[in-house]
This record gives structure tokens, C-alpha cells and sequence, in this order.
């Protein structure tokens, strides 16, 4: 009898434990749900305005609560192949960062939680697709990326919006973007040839206004010499207008320059020539 009674307190405590397993439940601070009556949402819980998390009750077997993050998600963006807007082939390997912004909105159009990656994939690639494809795959790879992320985080807001979700986008990222396997020789050998003719095309414009700045500044330094020596002619001319013997004298000084700079120059002459007048003692008069 005691055995008896025993096993039917066993019975009646897990009945009563499942029973209340199917009453109560926890939302904890990082969570939200929805309470569904054969699938039709009839209230929220942790929602604002709602009464906030803890233990929560629902009516049992009738009631089902969907539980999903508050907290910001990641989706990973599987690598895949695009068509950069030059036609080149890229692989691109990017991430998400999202937030279930209306849980009544996502269970409506997504379903469970863990079903909805697939669709969000969908709108995801569908935004790389069109963003990267007006870029180059030079642009994609390095010179443009920031700005692209940008755009395709702008651009799958308002895709995300438009499709009733009830997520916000946070962020987009791509770790990498990479060309095939098949292709990377072949770009990276036109790549160089490229930047070799950049190279050549800069090198020879380099050359060429080098010798306009050399023609130019020789054409200027001709012409202020010319008109240096104009000067200095006028000058002396001047000089030698008024006083004919410092004109001879500086006449007989650039001639004993000319002729004996070099130190083995051997003159023959006679000791009372005339071009010696002025190493004689009053010479010249």
C-alpha cells in the first residue's frame, strides 16, 4: 500500500511539474518573445512598452512563447562569387551586424529564429550584388572598400525596411575580397603592365619638362648675358670716349693677359717694342 501511494505522489508531482512548465517560463534581460495562440501572435513580453523580463505565465498547452535576442546579432555571409562593375570575377566573404528591431514584424514575415538566415542571406547577397557591381574590382579589393561598406549598409537598411523584417542593420563588413584562383596571374599581369606604362607615360612627361625648363632658362641666361656684355661695351666705350690713354692702357693689359696666361709662352721681341712701352719706367707717357 505504501508502494502504491508512493508512485501515485510520483505521478501527481510530474504532472504537476510539467504542468507548470507549460504555465511558466523566464525572459531574461537580453531576450524578448512573443506569445502565440496556434501561431497568431497575442501579445509580446520584454517589448517595450511591456512590463520588462523575469517569470512570466502563459496558458499552458494553448500558448506557445517564441523566444528571441535583444542583444545585436551577427550573420556570417558565406563566400561567394560576384561580378565587379569591370566584369572581373571577385570572391567576396563578408558579415552582418543586425538587431531584431520588431519581433512581431520578424516572426510574421521570417518565421523562427533559427530559420530566418536564410532569408536575410537572400537580401543580403542581393545588396552586395548591386552595391559592388558598380565598382571596379581594384576598387573593391583596396581603394574604395570603406566606402562601399558604406554604401551596402545604407543600401540594405532600406532593402531590410522595405521587406517588413523588423530588423535594423547595424553594420556590413567585407573581410575579403579576393580574385579566383584561375584569374589572380592574369590580373595581377595586367595590373603591372599598367602601372609600368602610368610609370613610362609620367617619366617621359618628367623628361620633357625638364628640357623646356633647361631650353627656357638657357634662353634666359643668353639674354641677360647679352645684355650684360652690352652693357659693360657701352661702359667702356664711355670710358674710353674720355680718356683715350686709359683706353690704351686697358688695351695693352688685355693683351699682355691673352699672351701670357700660360706660363711657357716665349715672346720674341725687341726691348724697345712698343708692346712693352708699359714695363718701362714712365711708359706710355
Amino acid at each position: 500500500m505504501t508502494n502504491q501511494r508512493g508512485i501515485l505522489y510520483g505521478i501527481v508531482a510530474a504532472i504537476a511539474l510539467f504542468f507548470m512548465s507549460q504555465t511558466f517560463y523566464v525572459i531574461g534581460q537580453t531576450e524578448q518573445a512573443l506569445i502565440t495562440n496556434v501561431g497568431t501572435v497575442v501579445r509580446t513580453v520584454n517589448v517595450e512598452p511591456d512590463d520588462g523580463p523575469g517569470l512570466k505565465m502563459k496558458i499552458p498547452f494553448l500558448e506557445t512563447a517564441r523566444v528571441y535576442p535583444k542583444l545585436n546579432l551577427n550573420m556570417n555571409i558565406p563566400r561567394h562569387e560576384i561580378l565587379a562593375g569591370n566584369q572581373e570575377r571577385l570572391m567576396i566573404d563578408a558579415f552582418v551586424r543586425y538587431r531584431i528591431s520588431d519581433p512581431v514584424k520578424f516572426y510574421t514575415r521570417l518565421g523562427e529564429f533559427s530559420s530566418s538566415p536564410a532569408r536575410l542571406g537572400s537580401v543580403v547577397n542581393a545588396s552586395l550584388r548591386q552595391v559592388l557591381g558598380t565598382a571596379s574590382s581594384e576598387e573593391i579589393i583596396s581603394t574604395k572598400r570603406s566606402q562601399l561598406m558604406r554604401r551596402m549598409r545604407v543600401d540594405l537598411g532600406a532593402r531590410a525596411r522595405a521587406s517588413g523584417f523588423g530588423v535594423e542593420v547595424i553594420d556590413v563588413r567585407i573581410r575579403t575580397a579576393d580574385l579566383p584562383d584561375q584569374n589572380q596571374a592574369a590580373v595581377f599581369d595586367r595590373m603591372r603592365t599598367a602601372r609600368q606604362q602610368e610609370a613610362a607615360r609620367i617619366r617621359a612627361t618628367g623628361l620633357q619638362q625638364q628640357r623646356e625648363i633647361i631650353a627656357t632658362a638657357t634662353q634666359e641666361a643668353e639674354t641677360i648675358r647679352g645684355q650684360a656684355d652690352a652693357e659693360r661695351a657701352k661702359i667702356f666705350a664711355s670710358s674710353f670716349g674720355k680718356d683715350p690713354s686709359f683706353a690704351a692702357f686697358y688695351r695693352s693689359m688685355q693683351a699682355y693677359e691673352a699672351s701670357m696666361a700660360k706660363g711657357d709662352t716665349t715672346l720674341v721681341l725687341s726691348p724697345d717694342s712698343a708692346f712693352f712701352r708699359y714695363f718701362s719706367k714712365g711708359g706710355g707717357g
